[in-house]
């Protein structure tokens, strides 16, 4: 039996001892992050995927894992078939599938700190239909049958100086103090580990690529606030950062801290505040309404010192990227380069700029058919030379004290065939759509979204992603509510209106299963387009700058227009990035930005 068979077996036998006929896994922390520690890692340690978002079902006699489009080949890969049956999201639910198949009479475990209420008012609604029932557990599981569970990170709290902020936490919380008093509320839950770390100026280190802390906050209305935080998290410099406004207690007492709200009116986010907080809050006696974290708009929209410091960080950022890129292209036709190897010398030259705290995710080096994979990691096990007749692709970016960087390039090993130069041609043309937007102010993401896809679409092509997330200054690099994505991709928010200030990222992409992945990736900011006359318009600048491969490009494809982006685009690169590059790397890179022919 494989370990991840041993794990389903020793679960399903708690679940015997704990008299439940099912159970859901999710891939979430108690604050439905994205990314989660390793103490709350129960997917990945239950079943094997190591995705970023899934969940799964545990049932006597039948298990399911639910992923999105992104994931189709990653989780195949990764998960035995054998255990578990592949169910695509959001073609299904994981409240409908229960629907169709838990049993008459069954009891079902969730655990109510990694649900919403809306999903349990759904899931309870399915089973409901089928004579079942869903049960809230007090201890989950998976935790009684995880010997080496690691435990909650302790890394010490540091302090985003206002100097980087540029803000202080004083001025965002009265922000917050004055739409409570809109709201006719006496405080509100923040539960979004990087709306807490942002509001406080603080940064911590507890989840792996985002500079978090795990903690609670309440604001009150009078602009003070309580915080839940591990104790031995808090240095002299955070206590005196923090000040006497901010009041202190132990992680571990927020749920008895819900209970001292009887007759007050509290604000929570339904989509980010679990189960668990609200049946806290209303069994004390307290009346809560459901809003919108009030912090998402204001940290979404960065500031002019957030945006000064994002352009710092872009330029060290698109330096170190370009010398990679340079080394690969020389080192990957003598035929040892693997995809390991990438990832780590890609780490060395942003450590080389002398200021780099973390990547902003687990790099994605992809070569071959692993780039089919949109979010593919290479493992031990899965490492793969790059060999010539292969696209190399590689998103990576850097978290940097002033700012989260995100990019994607593809290099093709040798010659690329007609077909991914094609191929490659139209996902840039789609690039070039949105970076050239020009749209009124209230324009979502999801009404921009078809621009990148209609280079693909006109030839029967599509990808089965988003084409843009929000992200963070010095925090997660994915960040909402901002999104460019159709309504029936995975991750919400295609039916935000953008704002002056919103960062996004801009990442068609085409992908061939069993043979080569293409996506092209800068990161945008929203700005103001001012005419003479008529409603307000926004636009895009590109924040990104590292050479897009031109050996990829057939130019007969490109309009008129499109070439003067692209050769503009190029001309700005290599302005930028030429004076951070020396001998024969600026000749390099003067070569990659050459006009395109």
């Amino acid at each position: 039996m494989s370990t991840h068979a041993a794990r389903l077996a020793a679960l399903r036998a708690q679940l015997q001892r704990d008299r439940l006929d099912g159970f859901v896994v999710p891939l979430t922390d108690e604050h439905m992050s994205e990314y989660v520690g390793g103490y709350a890692q129960r997917l990945a340690w239950l079943t094997g995927f190591q995705g970023s978002a899934g969940n799964a079902v545990v049932l006597p006699e039948a298990a399911a894992i639910f992923t999105d489009g992104r994931y189709t080949l990653q989780v195949r890969e990764q998960v035995s078939a054998d255990d578990w049956q592949f169910v695509a999201v959001p073609q299904t639910s994981v409240a409908a599938w229960l629907g169709d198949n838990a049993a008459n009479g069954a009891r079902i475990g969730y655990d109510p700190w990694l649900h919403t209420r809306a999903w349990v008012e759904e899931a309870r609604a399915k089973l409901a239909a089928r004579g079942a029932e869903l049960v809230a557990v007090d201890t989950n599981p998976v935790d009684a049958v995880w010997p080496d569970r690691p435990a909650p990170s302790a890394a010490p709290l540091g302090v985003q100086h206002d100097d980087r902020a540029g803000a202080t936490s004083a001025a965002k919380r009265a922000q917050i103090a004055d739409w409570l008093a809109t709201e006719h509320a006496d405080a509100v839950v923040l539960t979004a580990l990087d709306s807490i770390a942002w509001l406080l100026n603080v940064r911590g280190r507890d989840v792996a690529h985002t500079p978090v802390a795990l903690a609670y906050a309440i604001v009150a209305a009078d602009g003070t606030a309580d915080l839940f935080i591990a104790p031995d998290k808090l240095t002299d410099a955070v206590r005196q950062h923090l000040g006497n406004a901010i009041r202190l207690h132990p992680r571990d007492a927020f749920a008895e801290g819900l209970a001292h709200y009887a007759g007050k009116t509290i604000a929570a986010d339904p989509s980010g505040a679990v189960a668990a907080i609200f049946d806290a809050l209303e069994g004390g006696g307290a009346t809560v309404i459901p809003r919108r974290d009030p912090v998402l708009h204001t940290k979404a929209t960065k500031n002019p010192v957030e945006i000064a410091g994002h352009r710092a960080a872009s330029v060290r950022d698109g330096a170190a990227l370009a010398r990679f890129l340079r080394w690969v292209e020389a080192e990957a036709p003598k035929g040892e380069l693997t995809e390991l190897d990438c990832v780590a010398r890609l780490q060395a030259f942003r450590e080389a700029t002398g200021v780099l705290l973390d990547t902003s995710f687990d790099t994605i080096s992809a070569t071959g058919a692993h780039g089919a994979s949109p979010h593919y990691h290479a493992t031990p096990e899965s490492n793969a030379r790059l060999e010539l007749g292969q696209l190399y692709l590689v998103d990576s970016g850097g978290q940097y004290a002033d700012g989260t960087t995100d990019v994607t390039r593809v290099l093709p090993i040798g010659t690329p065939t007609a077909e991914m130069r094609d191929r490659f041609t139209r996902v840039l043309q789609g690039h070039i759509a949105l970076a050239t937007a020009v749209f009124p102010a209230g324009t979502t993401g999801g009404q921009l979204d078809g621009f990148a896809r209609r280079p693909l679409w006109q030839v029967g092509l599509d990808y089965a992603h988003g084409t843009g997330h929000g992200v963070g200054a010095y925090l997660s690099v994915h960040e909402g509510p901002q999104r460019i994505a159709q309504p029936f991709y995975p991750g919400g928010g295609p039916g935000e209106p953008l704002r002056a200030g919103m960062i996004l990222s801009n990442e068609p992409g085409y992908y061939k299963a069993g043979e080569y992945g293409i996506r092209i990736e800068n990161l945008l900011l929203v700005e103001d387009r001012n005419f003479s006359e008529g409603a307000p318009f926004l636009g895009f600048e590109t924040l990104t700058f590292c050479p897009i491969e031109r050996s990829m490009i057939l130019p007969e494809l490109l309009s008129t227009a499109e070439r003067a982006w692209l050769d503009a685009y190029h001309s700005e690169v290599f302005a930028v990035l030429s004076p951070e590059l020396e001998g024969d790397e600026r000749t390099w890179l003067a070569e990659k930005c050459a006009p395109i022919a």
